[in-house]
């Protein structure tokens, strides 16, 4: 990095204390991941004898909910090949998070953490502040810092999409990064898909699972905000015409 963008991670790093919380241990988040496991089950007579089996919809094993050591994808926290185990404090969240389509299954597993962890909380600046500058005033260093970390937090919840350029993602890789060498053992960010928010354990066996849900999507429901003035084509439209050369 230039000397400016070191210097930023430094100023980071040293208003991170602010924004410290300690994760009890024993705190419960949920997990979620695409899809269910094939199970068979038993069909028995009146005397509890197997006559027959079928096959059936299940909840992934274990195995299939915690990050794959050897195929961990890009995120925003970790780079490619570096497991990070991503949770949220919300089952709702952590389901949406997992982008399922309607009639789409995902399973979803609670987890218990299994000793106090130290993480930066990235979502105590999440609120709008309002800047001096637009007074037309110097803004004093704590606006200046408050505005930096909602910044962060933004980035961190920007949800994560297979056409994304993997470029776009170092930033945050890098402050993640810092925050690990730091001594922090991971990151409390918001959701754009849900009211929850996003843990993220730097060390993927800081948790461990404790049951399994499997759910189907029936509908969806999104909300849509206008952020941009619209334009009207008028009589040009009607008569064939666009303006254009």
């Amino acid at each position: 990095m230039d000397a400016e963008s070191q210097s930023f991670i430094n100023k980071v790093i040293d208003t991170t204390a602010k924004r410290v919380r300690i994760l009890p241990k024993g705190t419960t988040l949920w997990r979620s991941q695409l899809d269910y496991t094939l199970r068979t089950e038993s069909i028995t007579d009146e005397n509890g004898k197997e006559v027959d089996t079928y096959e059936t919809e299940g909840p992934h094993p274990p195995d299939r909910m915690m990050p794959r050591r050897d195929r961990a994808t890009e995120g925003r926290v970790n780079p490619k090949g570096i497991p990070c185990l991503y949770l949220s404090d919300d089952r709702d969240t952590a389901m949406t998070e997992a982008r399922p389509w309607i009639g789409s299954y995902v399973t979803v597993s609670q987890f218990q953490v299994l000793r106090n962890l130290k993480v930066v909380d990235c979502t105590l600046d999440s609120k709008p502040v309002v800047s001096a500058t637009i007074l037309g005033e110097q803004p004093k260093p704590a606006v200046v810092e408050a505005f930096a970390w909602r910044a962060i937090n933004n980035a961190f919840s920007k949800p994560v999409t297979r056409n994304d350029d993997i470029a776009e993602y170092a930033p945050t890789q890098v402050l993640a990064e810092a925050f690990r060498s730091a001594g922090y053992e991971g990151i409390v960010y918001g959701s754009r898909l849900g009211k929850g928010k996003t843990v993220a354990l730097f060390d993927t066996q800081a948790a461990k699972q404790i049951n399994a849900f499997l759910f189907q999507l029936e509908k969806l429901n999104p909300e849509y905000t206008e952020v941009a003035n619209p334009y009207f084509l008028g009589d040009k439209a009607l008569s064939g015409e666009t303006g254009q050369a």
